[in-house]
């Protein structure tokens, strides 16, 4: 009751608002106040941010061909009797889950099982397995989306990589500590105290008292001497040793391509099937990435690159191998195994910040249910552990062996979706985004360009949504202002309306994104009502919600001009009829745009409730007394430099 009394506070109909304290610096953010301060004597020029107008609207009657959205009451008639109850409908999950499809989960019956609790993207991990067997795995998977209405899975190729893995043994050797053991690079020997290795240079790579860590540090023997072709070692921590376990040297990585041979085989497959993701192993600086992109772009492949941090190399080259990419994934099986245990969680929190900071999609896996590879319940330390990767900001947590080969698939997939969800809840998404900085650095070096102006209109257009708690409606064909919205991590969900497969099927590893297909109508208006009418149906919104519709201007799909639109409007039980005489399921409350009108200069419009529809420009004092005036300045406050 408290908050609701707030929220009627602030829109109840305020004094006659100061035109110039939409300039005065007590609106101003602390990122833009510095270059406010540069451009104030330019603010009407190029240089500045200028408001072009103020326009604001209302009907009070139930159908009006003229303006189109129907009955608007005023605020204080419906607004506040209503207290803007806001809240979207049933609580869902807005960190993704990745699921590895292994022997435990590759049937139809068992995917279909993965997807209804909870499963966002399948990976393939060609570690293991055949392309016959990822091929069926794909094929299921697009059944699913084919026979699916209201949910996507995307799929993730993950390489193997320049993987140093011990041979086949007929069955598991057991070592214990103070024992003497060999590894061999001759292929396919195998004895009780030696066993052959898959890398060639592993002899070389190798030095007396170096590490070796086996299955991720599971066993752990140290290098005594060495050979020709042999590294003796003496156990340190035993266990048993299966076939093709995986070998790391603590603080070393192998001096292979990241991208094998096999890798290459694989990754066209992966184009073949025109998979979503690729996951790329080992990668130890930004080369590779801009070769495998390269390759991509000569087969005219539209697939997202997700690197994975796993080697001790790729540390030093953070910044520039998630520049490059397209995503990351924390590895921290391997991570883990060639750095100190204890660096692992601070590198996580690190790469998770970087990421974000650079609108970069970020996994976290490995090791995050394992004892229910064998149990049904997990440890309340692997429960905090996805509680800590949701709370530091992940776009999705991933399962391995979990799904791949354990015992109880889809009870992990139900502890993960559930964790994840709960911790959620607890999450406050009322804080204003900040304003991306390239952003920032843009007015000071008075280059602000389309996509500044997008990541900024992204940024306020969360802020409006939070503020009124509504979820986020964006219709795109690329993806991108999707994702910036999803960067901005907005409190409700995003509804992510797009007419593209491809990007209706990439938009599923982003964080609060439902993605939908829908063909997109020359009206407007028409796409609106289907819209809304899609949710409804859905039962992802209720009649009497409100919702905040935006449209990107980068790549508009109604209009020539690049303008960027925001409405916020109440959904209706029935259609009513829209401008042009369609039916629409909304009515506007208030609606605002951004347009790049000449370099270093943005025209925006406001359009909200007011009490005579005769009114126009200019307004007056009495018609822009009924703007929210909490709405305004959220969206104008970091616009150093505006006037009215």
């Amino acid at each position: 009751m408290a908050a609701s009394t707030e929220i009627a506070g602030l829109l109840s109909p305020a004094p006659p608002l100061d035109r110039t304290a939409f300039a005065s610096s007590r609106h101003a953010s602390r990122l833009i106040s510095t270059a406010g301060r540069r451009h104030r004597a330019m603010r009407s020029l190029a240089g500045g941010f200028v408001v072009r107008a103020v326009k604001v609207t209302q009907t009070n009657v139930g159908v009006d061909a003229q303006t189109g959205n129907g009955y608007v009451p005023s605020p204080d008639q419906e607004m506040l009797d209503s207290s803007l109850g806001l809240q979207s409908g049933t609580a869902w999950r807005k960190t993704k889950i990745v699921c590895t499809i292994g022997p435990s989960t590759n049937t139809r019956e068992m995917i279909w099982k993965l997807a209804e609790a909870g499963m966002n993207v399948a990976r393939l991990n060609m570690s293991h397995g055949d392309h016959e067997s990822h091929q069926k795995i794909i094929d299921l998977v697009r059944e699913y989306n084919a026979q699916s209405k209201d949910n996507v899975i995307a799929i993730m190729l993950d390489t193997k990589g320049p993987e140093v893995r011990s041979g086949d043994v007929p069955q598991p050797i057991l070592l214990k500590e103070g024992q003497e053991f060999n590894f061999t690079i001759r292929r396919g020997f195998s004895s009780e105290n030696t066993v052959g290795v898959n890398y060639d240079d592993f002899v070389n790579d190798v030095e007396v008292n170096d590490i070796l860590l086996v299955d991720g540090g599971m066993m752990s023997l140290v290098v005594r001497s060495k050979t020709s072709d042999t590294v003796k070692c003496e156990v340190i921590d035993g266990g048993e040793l299966k076939s093709r376990r995986h070998l790391n040297v603590r603080g070393k990585s192998a001096t292979l391509p990241s991208i094998t041979e096999k890798d290459w085989e694989d990754i066209k497959f992966g184009v073949e099937n025109k998979v979503d993701f690729y996951a790329v192993s080992f990668v130890k600086d930004a080369k590779v990435v801009h070769e495998l992109k390269d390759y991509l772009k000569n087969c005219n492949a539209d697939i997202h690159v997700i690197v994975k941090i796993e080697s001790a190399d790729a540390i030093p080259n953070l910044h520039a191998i998630i520049s490059a990419s397209d995503g990351a994934m924390v590895a921290r099986g391997d991570l883990g195994a060639e750095l100190p245990i204890e660096e692992v969680p601070l590198l996580q929190e690190d790469i998770i910040r970087r990421c974000r900071s650079m609108e970069k999609p970020v996994i976290v896996a490995t090791n995050m249910l394992e004892s229910m590879i064998d149990h049904p319940t997990p440890t309340r330390a692997e429960v905090s552990d996805i509680a800590i990767a949701v709370r530091e900001g992940a776009d999705a947590i991933m399962l391995s062996g979990e799904t791949a080969h354990g015992k109880f698939p889809i009870k992990a997939v139900k502890v993960m979706h559930t964790v994840a969800l709960r911790t959620e809840s607890t999450l406050s998404g009322s804080a204003a985004p900040l304003i991306p900085a390239t952003a920032v650095q843009a007015v000071y070096d008075e280059e602000f360009g389309q996509r500044h102006m997008s990541a900024m209109f992204a940024a306020h257009s969360t802020t409006m949504a939070n503020t009124l708690g509504t979820p986020i409606i964006v219709f795109t064909r690329t993806g991108s202002m999707a994702i910036l919205l999803s960067h901005n991590r907005p409190s409700s969900a995003i509804f992510a309306f797009t007419d593209q497969e491809r990007v209706k099927q990439r938009l599923a590893l982003y964080h609060g994104v439902k993605p939908i297909y829908m063909q997109f109508s020359d009206d407007v208006e028409e796409t609106f009502a289907r819209a809304i009418k899609c949710l409804l149906d859905g039962k992802f919104l209720k009649p009497g919600e409100y919702v905040t519709l935006v449209q990107s201007g980068t790549h508009s799909i109604w209009r020539q001009e690049s303008t960027h639109h925001i409405q916020v409007r109440k959904v209706q039980d029935k259609p009513i009829v829209s401008r042009r005489g369609g039916p629409s399921y909304c009515k506007i409350y208030i609606k605002a745009s951004i347009k790049r009108e000449r370099k270093g200069d943005i025209g925006i419009e406001i359009w909200g409730p007011l009490k005579d529809k005769s009114q126009r420009y200019p307004p007056s004092e009495e018609v822009v007394k009924w703007i929210p005036q909490h709405l305004s300045l959220r969206f104008l406050k970091n616009l150093r430099g505006s006037r009215l």
